[in-house]
């Protein structure tokens, strides 16, 4: 990068569809600059979205790991542990690949979730945003971002939902939601 590069905190967030898809098309516009992505999912897990496959063939340029144990809802007691040791994980390594400094962009998709479902401290990710390196582009996605999230952010987007198909019955579509 030059030295009028700046790092920046972003955060898409809100209860409309995008939040995900607008991070993975800036980290698109990243990779094509020549810049190193990391994206780590703190909740997807399991199943082999098409983002992945398209990331594997992007090369080692642009990495994506999915880390969670996938959807929260009706998990159970048992089930909230192993998705909070999961997301305790996910954010250990996102320290890890801030600390490196290896990486232009790292994406935090779905973080704002962990905060909210209580599987990772809000403190944490503040931290997290605070140390990250002067030239780092860092991306928090997910609904309910905190306060403090978007007092520490840049740019601020919030997805609304006007209409969603899910509402009329149609299922999740191939290419659309995974």
């Amino acid at each position: 990068m030059d030295n009028q590069t700046r790092g920046l905190t972003l955060v898409f967030t809100g209860n409309g569809k995008g939040k995900t898809t607008a991070a993975l098309g800036m980290a698109m516009r990243a990779w094509g600059q020549g810049m190193k992505v990391l994206v780590l999912q703190f909740i997807k897990g399991g199943w082999k979205y098409g983002e992945l496959r398209a990331a594997e063939k992007l090369g080692p340029a642009f990495e994506m790991r999915q880390m969670g144990e996938g959807f929260i809802r009706d998990s159970g007691e048992e089930g909230l542990k192993a998705h909070r040791a999961a997301a305790q994980e996910a954010l250990v390594e996102a320290r890890r690949a801030v600390q490196e400094e290896d990486y232009d962009m790292i994406i935090l998709d779905e973080i704002n979730y962990a905060v909210n479902y209580g599987l990772v401290d809000l403190a944490d990710v503040l931290d997290l945003i605070r140390s990250k390196p002067p030239r780092l582009h860092l991306v928090l996605t997910g609904r309910n971002a905190a306060d403090e999230v978007v007092d520490l952010a840049d740019l601020v987007t919030e997805m609304r939902e006007v209409k969603h198909p899910f509402a009329a019955g149609i299922p999740a579509q191939k290419g659309i939601e995974f």
